[in-house]
């Protein structure tokens, strides 16, 4: 019997739900009309129609409130409330729409991101959007001016668990998203995450990176060169591909990369993107590069059998030619990344145990000054 596979439900940003909330206050607020549906313009074109959760009278003005919906896409913002509050401006410039940022939306720290220090993380394409919501709605003419203040009543707890405390937003989560809709497993959030990180770093003048998997790989790594500052430290998950080439774009000098076996051979096997799901891992040629560098045979055809990165990690480790295979798949593994970043960069790998201990930390061209200590981490670079 043939299984249908299900297809995977888009959602939409929090940037959408906030025009979409902000549309239905208004709405309320001038023409009177509570609405239990609205339409939105996406940035990119076309419409969306989204579900309103309230729509309330509050003061002077009207508050309305839309449950952020992911779809299929994994993301912590899933079901968060995004309410709007909108009142008319008083002395405030006509046909304009103010934008605040209430409770549980964050507030930005630190330079390099596309809104500046000291204003609410709502990112440009979100403004404009609202912005755009805002003039459709009936009864907006050119002599009015609204203010519309976003709150996330659950925000603070929720970006605990997103990396805005490390991009330097605080209090609350972001308002985002420049298509306005959520492809499922598409990630867009973490790339964005990337690329301010990334922004960060730049602003601050820090010239040499250090990509990392996860907080594991991030900690080691940071212990072996603990004169990389936070800034310059980003986690990058499963983009390596993506993550160097948006370094390319902005002329870091060096570019190291923490990480542990099983990442080390996708990316030595050609996959720009590493997960699980999508990167399968070809155990029978790493047993031949073994069987290249002098491992025997009993051993290369229980790697060519390994279920796991780690166990042939294991496997290989037992020969006394280990050091010589490591050297290799990180060797390969710099000529893959070399494609993504570009000729400019320094280029480098550092491969952890699952322990933490450092077995290999090779760099492009200067593989033994890499392991001295010396490169893009000494010194002040």
């Amino acid at each position: 019997m043939q299984v249908r596979r299900r297809e995977l439900r888009e959602g939409f940003t929090t940037g959408s739900a906030a025009a979409a909330a902000a549309k239905a206050a208004a709405t309320l607020l001038l023409s009177g009309r509570r609405l239990d549906t609205v339409d939105i313009p996406l940035p990119e074109g076309g419409r969306l129609v989204v579900p309103v959760a309230a729509a309330e009278w509050e003061g002077r003005g009207a508050a309305a409130t839309v449950v952020k919906d992911a779809g299929d896409d994994p993301d912590v913002t899933h079901r968060a409330r995004i309410r709007c509050r909108v009142a008319l401006a008083v002395g405030g410039p006509p046909g304009g729409v103010s934008l605040r940022g209430g409770p549980g939306v964050g507030r930005v720290t630190r330079p390099g991101l596309p809104v500046n220090v000291g204003e609410p993380a709502i990112n440009p394409v979100p403004r404009r959007q609202i912005t755009q919501a805002m003039h459709e709605v009936d009864g907006f003419g050119p002599a009015d001016g609204l203010v519309v203040e976003i709150e996330v009543p659950d925000g603070e707890r929720i970006a605990r668990r997103t990396l805005n405390p490390r991009l330097g937003i605080l209090g609350g989560i972001s308002i985002l998203g420049t298509r306005g809709t959520v492809r499922p497993f598409s990630n867009e959030a973490y790339r964005e995450t990337i690329r301010l990180s990334l922004d960060i770093a730049r602003a601050g003048g820090i010239r040499s990176i250090a990509f990392s998997t996860g907080g594991r790989s991030e900690s080691f790594l940071a212990a072996l060169r603990p004169g990389i500052p936070s800034e310059g430290r980003i986690q990058i998950a499963d983009f390596f591909a993506f993550s160097l080439k948006e370094a390319r774009k902005r002329g870091f000098e060096a570019v190291w990369m923490a990480c542990f076996f099983g990442k080390l051979l996708k990316i030595a096997q050609g996959h720009g993107y590493t997960h699980a799901h999508k990167a399968a891992l070809d155990f029978g040629r790493l047993a031949d590069g073994c069987s290249a560098e002098g491992l025997d045979q009993e051993r290369a055809r229980r790697v060519m059998a390994a279920n796991t990165a780690r166990e042939a990690l294991g496997i290989i480790q037992e020969a006394p030619c280990s050091g010589r295979i490591l050297e290799r798949v990180t060797q390969t593994a710099l000529q893959m990344g070399r494609r993504h970043l570009g000729p400019e960069a320094a280029l480098g790998f550092c491969l952890f145990d699952s322990g933490g201990r450092l077995l290999i930390c090779a760099e492009e061209g200067r593989n033994q000054a890499a392991r001295d200590g010396a490169g893009p981490w000494s010194g002040n670079g």
